[in-house]
């Protein structure tokens, strides 16, 4: 397959620049491209990774895509081969030439815990694998000039391969490794003196080979330590405690003075409130280390667009100079060596990208696809002087222009649309946190609220914390506590004015702002929260509380002392705590004695179930949990969330600098369609979020009561008494080392690999999240399949577990009156499944296929089911017409998306796509194929023949 190379010679670029991005299309031979300052070449594919490689003195571009593909690619343009392998993530690629035939192989880390060794023309050769537990690092070293391909992961071991994949030896890290867990928790700790391998890379000692091995226990907090070993050793003859501003997501290996000895680069990953830095440790004296501040670069306020990112750094010829060139979201830094720090440049562009490497044979990097869905790769000459204007217009083409047309096609569409008359009105939909001071936001605003009255826009926002006097406070825990991002300087009287101007400034709509937090319930006295709703006059007050996740006795205290009051008071005043908790609260603490009255429905017009969807891999659990507490009536009201690192599935490798939201967008009209109410975004290119505005604003995405909808499978799993060895694994997803090769991994769990062992891994068969949410992998799943219908993770309905006190109606009376007679109760307690009557256990690997045939059989009693890589939902919008949203789900990696629609129980008059009126016909089959746009969705009006009944 020939790919299309974009670029920017030399002789055109100023005419490139005058014309606004505006590009041309050719096809140069190899030694043209040399040419050219920043060029780009369409794969088709969201590049996750890239290396380059030699075959027959050629250099060429290795790729590893999202789901894992490999591809070879020639520098004109041209796709050489490629090689789908598992189906799963690469988590690190690496080529060598192991067999010294003059060609490099190409040898790939997989998340099934794999490691894939490819030839020059991209067939497998052989594949290595010890166990499931996902490869992380791989790399070649050479002793006595044979090579070795060394690999390591999420087993806390690494190994040593020969060139034909056989083992050599294994190096547990138990033998050397002098990481500690820290911290005080209620949650399992780590064993000490156990890492999994970050990085496994080739330096130089005084001119001899060494292998570098990075070792961590955390994702997100510490340093890991360095390893210097002599090839083939069993220990390390030099061990390097990281001096700080750690977590650390890069690391590359130089030799900036030519000295013979590599100096090692390391690049730190997170949240940009911990620092812009990478650390520079030379292998002659690796204690001395050095920091390079990117904060200290002169014009550095591009630096601060983005949050979650990875510093990349490397070195490369500035003009006859030695510099570091760093990659930081969408800029790139140039310091030259031995210069000031201050002195560095800083070259915007738009867009960010998943990953970058120097060709070790020229002063050339490779940039892996745009962050935000793209498809391209694009090569940058650092000898030609014409390279930083190039950067700075970068316009990738391939999938970020189709999502930009398609969105605009949306757009334009919508103009055209009027709501029908027999259309429901929508349920209310409360944006708490968009920004009206950023550009594009305030006017399109303004201009909804003119003319609408849903969406509503809260006036939300944070403010300084409450200092106020704790020491009545019975819990030596809750009274010391503090979050440490927090400034804690306000009296009750300072707080209560900034409520009531926020009210003021509303214009009758209400308000939104932290309550507190995992860290700090207790930022307010609860009286002043309570008064501040009295300032409210019967407006709304939402309060959010993130990350309370805590399931230890001292958490009664807060609950009692806090929750439980305020949520009594918040009923009669128009008042929401917005939960907006992590991991498995939904579906595991939340059925835990503590939390009754929210389950029992006590005070289901307060609290509304939400998510802070970062760090776990379980999104299509946390979905179908909450549309069960209010499908079920524990809740009337649920919401969600996007934000920047939604995609920061590794913490260690945080590529979540997402510039164009479409995955935002995509995943608000999925959940929006479902019945969320409350939204609390991450403010990003609102301009072209404002489309999910006007949307709902005109009516075109509808917002369902939870009677409305008609896609919930009439199967659904009630959750009672979760497991105790569940409950503290599926949320323990920072600790990295659990995994035990001759141990319990929890496989057998109904829900398993979902602590942070397992990024990217693939589930097992009797996993709830493959055979019911046609997941495949533990990664950003924001848009499940769910072909057969949303199966609903609810409270207990019947048998010994109900609650025979529950204030909530059974589930059958709150959902539509179609499901009456049809449902289909399920049990678990999270590890195993068990009878209603509770006297029989069932194990997962042998009961989840009468699980899963019942909800196969179950499907053809709903209206319709939807099958493809889509999410869906219908919901009766009047007697005789349904509404069908469908929406491509590929998240960060889009695509075109064909969705097969099978009409079941009803007669249908007429299928339209209500925006473009593209009318659908269904085949003999009572079947229609709708096709989903990348990057977009479709509204479907359903019209049947009789009233649904």
């Amino acid at each position: 397959m020939n790919t299309n190379l974009i670029q920017f010679p030399i002789t055109i670029l100023i005419l490139f620049l005058s014309i606004n991005c505006a590009s041309t299309q050719v096809e140069p031979s190899n030694d043209e491209v040399h040419k050219f300052a920043v060029y780009s070449i369409e794969t088709g594919f969201t590049i996750s990774k890239v290396r380059t490689a030699q075959n027959q003195n050629k250099t060429y571009v290795v790729a590893s895509s999202y789901e894992g593909t490999i591809l070879g690619i020639s520098l004109d343009g041209k796709t050489l081969w490629k090689n789908e392998l598992s189906g799963f993530m690469n988590h690190d690629i690496w080529a060598a030439d192991i067999n010294n035939d003059g060609n490099d192989e190409i040898i790939a880390a997989n998340a099934d815990g794999t490691v894939y060794c490819l030839d020059n023309k991209g067939k497998l050769l052989w594949q290595f694998k010890q166990n499931d537990a996902p490869m992380y690092s791989v790399c070649v070293i050479n002793k006595e000039n044979e090579a070795y391909v060394v690999c390591g992961g999420y087993d806390n071991s690494f190994y040593y391969v020969s060139p034909k994949g056989e083992m050599v030896s294994e190096i547990p890290s138990k033998t050397y490794s002098i990481e500690k867990p820290f911290g005080k928790s209620h949650k399992e700790l780590p064993p000490s003196g156990l890492h999994i391998t970050n990085f496994l890379r080739p330096g130089k000692l005084n001119g001899k080979d060494i292998l570098i091995v990075h070792g961590v226990q955390n994702s997100m907090n510490g340093d890991g330590s360095i390893y210097l070993f002599n090839p083939l050793e069993k220990l390390p003859f030099e061990t390097v405690s990281v001096q700080k501003r750690g977590p650390y997501g890069d690391l590359r290996v130089v030799d900036a003075n030519s000295d013979g000895s590599s100096e090692i680069l390391l690049g730190r990953t997170g949240a940009q409130a911990k620092g812009m830095t990478f650390r520079i440790i030379d292998t002659k004296s690796p204690n001395k280390q050095s920091v390079q501040d990117l904060n200290k670069a002169k014009d550095k306020a591009s630096l601060k667009r983005g949050m979650y990112r990875v510093i990349q750094p490397e070195v490369i010829d500035n003009n006859g100079k030695p510099a570091y060139m760093s990659l930081f979201g969408s800029n790139i830094i140039i310091s030259n060596i031995g210069e000031p720090q201050a002195a560095a440049e800083v070259i915007p562009t738009r867009f960010s990208f998943n990953d970058m490497f120097k060709d070790p044979n020229s002063n050339k990097v490779i940039l892996a696809s745009a962050q935000s869905g793209g498809s391209a790769i694009h090569i940058i000459n650092f000898s030609n002087k014409e390279w930083k204007n190039g950067y700075k217009k970068l316009n990738p083409p391939g999938k970020i222009q189709e999502i930009l047309t398609n969105s605009a096609e949306i757009k334009q569409n919508l103009k055209g649309y009027k709501k029908p008359s027999y259309q429901k009105e929508s349920a209310p939909v409360y944006f708490m946190s968009e920004n009206r001071k950023k550009q594009g936001a305030a006017e399109a605003i303004e201009r909804i609220e003119a003319k609408y009255s849903n969406p509503i826009f809260l006036n939300g926002g944070n403010f300084d914390k409450e200092n106020w006097d704790r020491s009545t406070m019975t819990s030596e825990i809750y009274k010391n506590k503090r979050d440490g991002r927090m400034k804690y300087i306000l009296s009750q009287n300072d707080v209560l004015d900034i409520i009531e101007k926020k009210h003021q400034k509303s214009n009758g709509k209400g308000i939104s702002y932290w309550g507190g937090h995992g860290n700090d319930p207790f930022m307010y006295q609860v009286s002043t929260t309570m008064k501040g709703m009295d300032f409210a006059n019967g407006n709304k007050t939402v309060l959010i509380y993130p990350e309370v996740v805590d399931s230890s006795e001292e958490f009664n205290f807060v609950m009692n002392e806090m929750y439980w009051p305020l949520a009594n008071y918040a009923s009669t005043r128009n008042g929401n705590l917005y939960m907006r908790n992590k991991h498995l609260f939904w579906q595991a603490d939340v059925y835990m004695p503590m939390w009754e009255p929210l389950v029992a429905g006590k005070y289901a017009n307060v609290f509304v179930p939400a998510m802070e969807e970062t760090t776990d891999k379980s999104m299509e659990l946390s979905f179908t949990s909450r549309l069960g507490l209010w499908a079920s009536g524990s809740v009337d009201s649920w919401g969600a969330r996007c934000a920047r690192d939604n995609v920061s599935f590794d913490r260690l490798r945080q590529h979540s600098n997402q510039t164009l939201p479409n995955h935002f967008l995509r995943t608000m009209v999925y959940s929006i369609s479902s019945g969320a109410q409350y939204i609390d975004n991450f403010p990003v290119d609102q301009e072209y979020m404002s489309l999910l505005w006007d949307l709902i604003a005109e009516g075109a995405l509808y917002v369902p009561e939870r009677s409305d909808i008609l896609s919930f499978s009439p199967v659904h799993l009630s959750i009672n008494n979760p497991n105790e060895e569940y409950l503290k694994s599926s949320s323990n997803v920072k600790w990295l080392t659990f995994f035990k090769k001759d141990g319990d991994n929890l496989d057998d769990f109904a829900f398993s690999r979902l602590n942070g062992t397992w990024p990217g891994a693939p589930l097992t068969k009797w996993d709830f999240s493959r055979y019911a949410a046609g997941a495949n992998e533990r990664r950003l799943n924001f848009i499940p399949k769910y072909n057969n219908g949303m199966v609903l993770i609810t409270p207990t309905q019947n048998g010994v577990f109900v609650d025979k006190d529950a204030v909530r109606k059974p589930l059958e009376e709150n959902i539509n009156p179609w499901y009456k007679g049809k449902l289909k109760e399920y049990y678990s307690d999270g590890k195993n499944y068990m009878s209603a009557d509770g006297k029989t256990t069932y194990k997962p690997s042998d009961y989840y296929k009468v699980i899963e045939k019942d909800i196969e059989d179950s499907a053809v009693l709903l209206p319709l089911t939807v099958s493809g890589n889509v999410g869906w939902v219908v919901a009766q919008i009047s007697p005789k017409h349904l509404r069908l949203t469908i929406v491509e789900n590929g998240y960060i990696n889009p695509k075109k998306a064909t969705a097969s629609v099978k009409i079941n129980s009803i007669k249908v008059v007429k299928i339209k796509d209500i925006l473009n009126n593209e009318e659908f016909k269904p085949n003999v089959n009572s079947e229609v194929e709708i096709d989903i746009p990348l990057g977009g969705f479709r509204f479907i009006d359903i019209e049947l023949e009789n009233e649904l009944k």
